[in-house]
């Protein structure tokens, strides 16, 4: 099984701050890989280390893309790294709310297009031919997942679970080979928190995707990932499936808050 995305040892510091220290990350194609670890363990920072956001204070981070070719994306501008086919979701739901269902999608699908300003000003032939091809696209894509009927609404009508499902079919329509998830079941009730755990999977088997997600819903991570990484205080303290990480002392005293004794 090749390695999607793999990091050197990783280190973001700020200032005196430690927020991650020597993160060796290895997402196997297919898998759902989980991060976990108390609030301020430096999952975010990973992410944001991950997607271009911040430049490690040590350490790269390697892509390797559809053709097999391995990129250093260290540091790489955001839009450059989702180009490349790494799309990635928002703990806070950041959907353009005031544009429809539609709208948002079809956003997204503009990341790809090849036609430059004065083709689409004059609708020239290409043009219209690419923005028939995404709008095309789009449709087919609400409709895999149920939301065709609702393309009309604005994305801020939507329930709470629709709106994080949209954002993740948004990430969806810019092609991406790896979907990074920020806490995709927060807020969620158990219901939607079961819609979503079944939706991660579907998704992933219907697109071919690897998916790598930060998550404090315990039992969605115990369900679906093939992988996790637990981080305490910046410091991977435990990777393996999620038998061998629940059965971890160190994840029990550091996560779950038990005494080591106990």
């Amino acid at each position: 099984m090749s390695v999607v995305l793999h990091t050197d040892p990783m280190t973001m510091q700020f200032g005196g701050v430690t927020a991650v220290s020597n993160l060796q990350l290895d997402v196997e194609e297919g898998k759902i890989v989980a991060l976990i670890g108390p609030n301020g363990a430096g999952k975010t920072t990973a992410f944001n280390m991950i997607t271009g956001v911040y430049k490690p204070t040590k350490g790269n981070v390697f892509f390797t893309d559809a053709s097999g070719k391995e990129i250093n994306i260290t540091a790489q501008k955001p839009s450059t790294i989702a180009k490349l086919g790494i799309a990635r979701t928002f703990q806070n739901i950041r959907l353009f709310k005031d544009l429809t269902v539609y709208e948002n999608v079809i956003i997204a699908k503009h990341l790809h297009l090849k036609s430059d300003f004065m083709s689409a000003t004059l609708h020239l032939p290409w043009y219209n031919k690419e923005e028939a091809q995404a709008e095309a696209e789009v449709e087919e894509l609400l409709k895999s997942v149920n939301l065709w009927n609702m393309r009309e609404e604005k994305a801020s009508a939507l329930p709470y679970g629709q709106q994080r499902r949209l954002e993740i079919i948004r990430a969806l329509a810019t092609h991406p080979r790896l979907l990074l998830l920020d806490e995709p079941a927060a807020g969620m009730n158990p219901n939607e928190t079961d819609d979503l755990t079944a939706f991660i999977k579907e998704i992933r088997d219907k697109y071919k995707l690897t998916v790598f997600m930060i998550e404090h819903h315990m039992d969605l991570v115990m369900e679906i990932s093939d992988k996790i990484y637990v981080l305490d205080f910046g410091e991977t303290i435990a990777k393996g499936t999620a038998e061998e990480v629940q059965n971890n002392q160190r994840v029990i005293t550091a996560y779950l808050g038990e005494d080591e004794d106990a």
